[in-house]
């Protein structure tokens, strides 16, 4: 019922998508002419000439709609996504129509404003009527209609997060009949999605039930009843799907490719591995950084010859941290404390009231103005503006057996500033909660998620209430 629902829906969306098209590139004429202007002048082609373009464009507009996956279920895909394919087919489509008019039929009398105005108003339209038909939707499947009944095989964690999702998103309109499973009891609920019985009984409740979807979310120790219940899956002729339980394998966001038909799974999608990401940030950490020097080079200079006159040692201090690829590079600071030997500066962090920090030190370390000369790292390629802050060999040693996937964090060059440190995540924070948001930050990198950490580190200040 569903499916066919679904059929009816989509011709209905495309014939509705097709009209806007061809209303929205005639009022575009109108208001062009009619309401900016007192009407066509001399040379203006007349209506008509537009009018003859639509046994073009609107065929054109729907194939295009239907590349940029308009026309694919909306249930569990939220707004933002759906107007970002509306804004992706028709800049496509007029990017089409600009070339075709002026180069390649070299029609030269359509305006180019009723260009702008048809891309920015059948915009608009498409995306109100897609918005309207998911509020009216959302509203039949919280009143009990258009709803997907599901049933469950295999109860694991896995099913739990499953049903967790469906609860907390009744607009999906996804109903549990129940779950089957050979290890847990019959009657046993979760949230009020019971187990009905074992898996021997997935080929009777089958052929007594009509359900639109059946997911698979066998747990990993029950991977050997795949096979045959795939079979009786695909046997039966509803819409199958499998959930794998492997949340405390792979705690993350994996992604797919195809290895000449074969699926591979990676485990862990990291932006920062793509050629174009790392150039692009690379440009920008050199340009940065030289910006950054030039600017703060007062500022270098009287506290150079601060740290030269408030104790003996040299200005800069550099210290042996884990970077990229887990290879170790040395890290330049201006020195904060009193001279010791390296086996002593080696063993342990700073406490609060530490006497081996010096009274210039501290200011430093409160304002984090000891960190500057790191820019001089991201020049070399040790470093970056922002990312995982880097931590000392023994200290990493330590964590990469006490803290899962720390090890994780050196798949990208460290930073000067990262995630945690504007969430304030600095000095004596928790190293697991840093290392959450290190994670994050790696897996959902942009250019435009740096820019709103650097933005947010001048925003938050650069004092350092965990620094001693």
């Amino acid at each position: 019922m569903i499916k066919d629902n679904q059929k009816v829906f989509n011709r209905l969306l495309v014939l509705l998508d097709g009209i806007l098209v061809g209303a929205s590139f005639v009022l575009a004429y109108f208001i062009k002419f009619y309401i900016l202007e007192n009407g066509p002048g001399i040379g203006v082609l007349p209506v008509i000439e537009y009018v003859k373009v639509l046994p073009f464009l609107v065929p054109t507009y729907m194939i295009l709609y239907h590349r940029c996956n308009m026309y694919s279920p909306k249930r569990t895909v939220r707004r933002k996504f759906e107007i970002y394919g509306i804004l992706q087919a028709n800049t496509i489509g007029i990017c089409a129509l600009i070339i075709v008019f002026y180069l390649v039929i070299k029609e030269i009398n359509f305006s180019r404003s009723v260009m702008v105005i048809f891309y920015v108003l059948n915009i608009g339209s498409t995306s109100a009527l897609r918005i309207f038909l998911r509020k009216g939707l959302n509203t039949m499947r919280k009143k009990g209609y258009n709803l997907k009944h599901i049933l469950l095989v295999g109860y694991s964690r896995a099913a739990e997060e499953y049903i967790n999702r469906i609860r907390d998103n009744s607009q999906w309109g996804y109903v549990v009949y129940g779950i089957l499973d050979d290890s847990i009891p019959a009657g046993t609920a979760y949230k009020g999605v019971k187990v009905l019985g074992t898996l021997e009984n997935l080929e009777v409740i089958l052929e007594n039930n009509r359900f639109d979807e059946i997911a698979i979310t066998l747990s990993l120790k029950d991977y050997d009843y795949l096979e045959g219940i795939v079979h009786t899956c695909e046997k039966s002729g509803v819409h199958t799907k499998f959930i794998p339980d492997y949340n405390s394998l792979i705690p993350t966001k994996p992604y797919t490719e195809d290895l000449m038909g074969l699926p591979v799974i990676n485990i862990r999608y990291v932006p920062l591995s793509n050629t174009g990401n790392m150039i692009i940030k690379r440009i920008v950490d050199i340009a940065g950084a030289l910006f950054g020097i030039v600017i703060t080079s007062p500022i270098l200079l009287v506290v150079a010859l601060l740290v030269k006159f408030s104790s003996p040692g040299p200005i800069i201090f550099k210290q042996e941290r884990v970077g990229l690829h887990n290879k170790t590079f040395y890290m330049y600071k201006f020195r904060s404390m009193a001279m010791q030997p390296p086996k002593e500066e080696k063993k342990a962090w700073t406490v609060r009231n530490d006497p081996r920090v010096t009274r210039v030190g501290k200011v430093l370390r409160k304002t984090s103005i000891d960190e500057l000369p790191q820019l001089f790292n991201i020049l070399k390629g040790d470093m970056s503006l922002v990312g995982p802050r880097p931590e000392r060999p023994l200290f990493v040693k330590k964590f990469q057996e006490e803290i899962p996937r720390y090890m994780v964090k050196h798949q990208v060059r460290p930073g000067l500033t990262g995630w945690a440190q504007v969430n304030g995540l600095r000095g004596d924070t928790s190293i697991r909660k840093r290392i959450e948001y290190d994670i994050y930050y790696i897996e959902n990198w942009s250019m435009g998620f740096d820019i709103k950490i650097i933005l947010m580190t001048f925003l938050t200040g650069f004092i350092n209430k965990n620094a001693y």
